[in-house]
């Protein structure tokens, strides 16, 4: 009996996460860099951040950048296999329990549709007790507009909708720079 090749997203995935467990930078359950850093998103520090459509799953806020005019807004790349994923949700919503109104988490899960369910992805938002909206990347438009490097991967957008911040990985402790980096972007007045 042949196996049936995997799904492309699901073999380049697999072949990503691999590649990173043996990489000394985390994401995706890789080893942690001595010292963690933002990094350039593709050239897209500065820059407008590209339009989000995909599938609403869950959660509360926003479910496009122009929903979300005039936040300061965390758009998270994120996948079910992802371990630093799971500590990431948690601190993200946090953060948005923090600056309240001012602030917007939506999470982009790159999961193809051949390796999950919606249900799965809900159980997932579910078991990290977030509340934020979570969307569904299906088509894998949104990967191909933002380009991650790693899982997850965090932009930070400011109220005029430009990139100002990029994270790839996800550390222990990185919410706190993620924290100020929102507070700079929201201005003195908004300082919880």
């Amino acid at each position: 009996m042949s196996r049936s090749p995997s799904p492309p997203f699901a073999r380049t995935a697999a072949v990503l996460c691999a590649a990173l467990a043996i990489a000394p930078a985390a994401g995706c359950g890789g080893a942690p860099p001595a010292a963690p850093a933002p990094v350039v998103g593709g050239g897209m520090i500065g820059a407008a951040a590209p339009e989000l459509a995909a599938e609403i799953v869950s959660g509360e806020g926003p479910a496009t950048l122009g929903e979300a005019r005039g936040k300061v807004v965390i758009v998270d790349f994120w996948a079910t296999y992802c371990h630093p994923c799971r500590k990431s949700f948690p601190a993200y919503q946090k953060i948005v329990d923090r600056f309240g109104a001012d602030v917007a988490v939506i999470a982009v899960a790159l999961d193809a549709p051949e390796d999950v369910s919606k249900e799965q992805l809900v159980a997932f938002a579910n078991e990290a007790e977030v509340r934020f909206r979570i969307l569904w990347d299906k088509d894998q438009s949104a990967v191909k507009k933002y380009n991650p490097p790693r899982m997850p991967t965090a932009y930070i957008v400011d109220r005029g909708g430009v990139v100002r911040h990029v994270h790839a990985g996800y550390e222990d402790g990185e919410e706190e720079t993620v924290s100020r980096e929102i507070e700079a972007l929201l201005g003195p007045a908004s300082s919880p």
